[in-house]
């Protein structure tokens, strides 16, 4: 076996009213003037409310913001705040939201780093051991970026996705408070933890050997199992939120083991029509289950018991069938249609899913052909 790395650092405070934290966030830098890096349709929420009071409290006054991270986060985003940050001399970064919005986060801070150089020009095995601080605060439960060492941004140069990833781009706090997802609507709290079911699916049947990461995908599904229903179903339940934001940043540790083809399905979604990308994984993940299950039918054994389903020989069409009955259960729609996902654009799509590198690592090669006939099944 390959010698591999397991590595799991990341400090997170969590709980009711956890964005005190942001005072030892303060003290530890010292930070004196950081840039709150968020998307605009955050600004009129209670999260950003709740966030705002709490970081007045601590630097009245000196505190940026920049809220114009798009929904699939660009280059350019992280150009405009690089900008703010370097006008305002900021000298932290917190990031607030969803993915998007901790992503561009995340990416602003190679910027310092390298001011001269566009992100697809930045040495990330040349980045110093410590970037500017940062703080993450996710106010979704779906992608765990704020435990993540990268940051996926569209890149002006080829107008695709790239992920851009270093250890030193970790940050150095995150906050889960589940107050700050209290206001967010049933649709996108189904949509965000099914991107959590999905990163755990495919995390514990990717073939790379990490068994940490395994066990830690297999609770991550339980836990989706038993509290998304609730915290669609009433969202003010603060047990279910806060136990959906812990589920979330579970499943992006275990997918340090890596993705699978429903990640390369659901980004050209997203790139292409703007499709949510929880929504794009919820809709793909069931068809890719059953297709790698008709390789392997092992594959799923745990996933089902995870999902408390009754043992079968084959447990792939079971899992698959649980995660249909789950989107229809939270509201999400089955077909790519009912988006506006133009059939004619499938060849197109396939194209671009098989230049996505997360199905390189799905427990069945992927062609084309295959992908192709995945979102053929899926629309």
């Amino acid at each position: 076996m390959e010698v591999v790395t397991f590595r799991f650092p990341t400090r997170i405070r969590c709980g009711v009213g956890a964005r005190r934290s942001l005072e030892s966030f303060a003290a530890a830098g010292p930070v004196k003037r950081p840039l709150l890096v968020t998307d605009g349709g955050l600004l009129t929420t209670e999260a950003y409310a709740l966030a705002a009071e709490q970081m007045d409290r601590i630097w009245p006054r000196s505190w940026q913001s920049f809220s114009g991270v798009h929904a699939n986060p660009r280059e350019q985003d992280v150009d405009d705040a690089w900008q703010v940050f370097r006008g305002e001399r900021c000298d932290a970064v917190i990031g607030l939201g969803g993915g998007s919005a901790l992503d561009a986060a995340k990416a602003l801070r190679l910027r310092p780093a390298f001011p001269q150089r566009p992100l697809s020009q930045v040495p990330l095995d040349g980045l110093p051991e410590r970037l500017t601080p940062m703080c993450a605060i996710p106010t979704t439960a779906g992608t765990g970026s704020e435990v993540g060492r990268s940051a996926v941004i569209t890149l002006a140069e080829t107008g695709q996705k790239a992920v851009i990833g270093a250890d030193s781009m970790l940050p150095e706090l995150a906050i889960l408070d589940p107050e700050l997802t209290r206001g967010l609507p049933p649709h996108l709290t189904a949509a965000t933890g099914m991107d959590a079911m999905t990163h755990a699916v495919e995390a514990y049947v990717c073939p790379m050997y990490h068994p940490m990461c395994d066990g830690i995908a297999l609770e991550a599904i339980r836990m989706v199992r038993t509290f998304l229903p609730l915290a669609v179903s009433d969202g003010s339940d603060l047990d279910a939120r806060m136990q959906m934001l812990v589920t979330a940043s579970m499943g992006a540790v275990a997918f340090q083991k890596d993705l699978g083809a429903a990640h390369s399905l659901a980004h050209p979604l997203s790139t292409e029509f703007g499709v949510q990308h929880g929504l794009a994984n919820a809709i793909v993940l069931p068809h890719v289950v059953r297709f790698n299950g008709e390789a392997d039918a092992s594959l799923y054994t745990r996933v089902a018991d995870a999902l408390a389903l009754e043992a079968a020989e084959d447990p792939a069409p079971q899992v698959a069938e649980f995660l249909e009955k789950l989107n229809r259960t939270i509201g999400i729609t089955q077909r790519l249609r009912d988006l506006d996902v133009p059939r004619d654009s499938l060849p197109k799509l396939s194209r671009l899913a098989i230049a996505d590198p997360c199905h390189r690592t799905n427990p069945r090669p992927c062609s084309e052909g295959d992908l192709r006939e995945l979102y053929e099944k899926a629309w």
